[in-house]
């Protein structure tokens, strides 16, 4: 009898495990793989939770005229660093604001020695020329420069190893040019102006010289 009972145990847990096998052995077509986290995520268009990312191309994005000149400017930014490795943004902005304060006080005192080193040669020809019209007139023009409210580069290009950068200042300024007798002809001693000017440096990255010279001004548009 203890034979016979095992033998029928026996027959018991085999059918138990055939039954088994039978049902977690079988495919219902919604299994899922193992995981490999080496493997890279196939791409597909399914309905599944992985789906192939848009196009990034510049074909592709469909931008304000905002959003493309910020593209544009990030990437000659980035032309510019791939190129020179030493140039960096928060620095060439200081070394900015600075050389706008020495260009503006040396322009009203019409000291074009100090100004050569800090325009580019077309340049300077223009403040130099404006300077000698205001002392054959007579004139003396008094700038003072209450404060720099920003300084933003707005553009940035690398062509041809010149790398240029554009810069768009917002200061506040007392301006005013008197005549031969001391008087006021244009500007108000009294009154602080808010002024924005749209200057542009260059250098050339293959120089080791690593000053930058003004090569345009301009005003915003109306």
């Amino acid at each position: 009898m203890p034979y016979l009972d095992i033998i029928l145990l026996a027959m018991l847990a085999g059918f138990v495990i055939f039954k088994l096998r039978s049902v977690l052995g079988r495919r219902t077509g919604h299994e899922r793989r193992p995981t490999d986290p080496f493997a890279e995520p196939p791409e597909t268009n399914d309905n599944g939770n992985i789906v192939r990312l848009p196009d990034r191309s510049a074909e592709s994005l469909d931008a304000t005229d905002d959003d493309a000149s910020g593209s544009s400017m990030a990437a000659g930014i980035m032309q510019i660093k791939l190129a020179d490795d030493s140039f960096d943004e928060r620095e060439f902005l200081h070394g900015a604001k600075a050389a706008f304060a020495m260009i503006v006080e040396a322009f009203a005192k019409g000291d074009v020695d100090g100004l050569r080193p800090l325009l580019s040669r077309e340049l300077y020809g223009g403040f130099a020329s404006a300077i000698e019209a205001r002392e054959k007139a007579g004139e003396v023009q008094e700038t003072t420069i209450v404060t720099i409210r920003s300084a933003d580069v707005v553009e940035a290009s690398l062509e041809n190893r010149i790398a240029k950068v554009t810069v768009e200042f917002v200061t506040e300024q007392v301006k005013v040019t008197r005549g031969p007798d001391g008087e006021v002809i244009e500007g108000d001693p009294d009154r602080i102006d808010i002024l924005t000017d749209i200057w542009t440096f260059a250098r050339d990255i293959g120089n080791r010289d690593p000053n930058w010279e003004l090569v345009a001004t301009r005003v915003p548009e109306d």
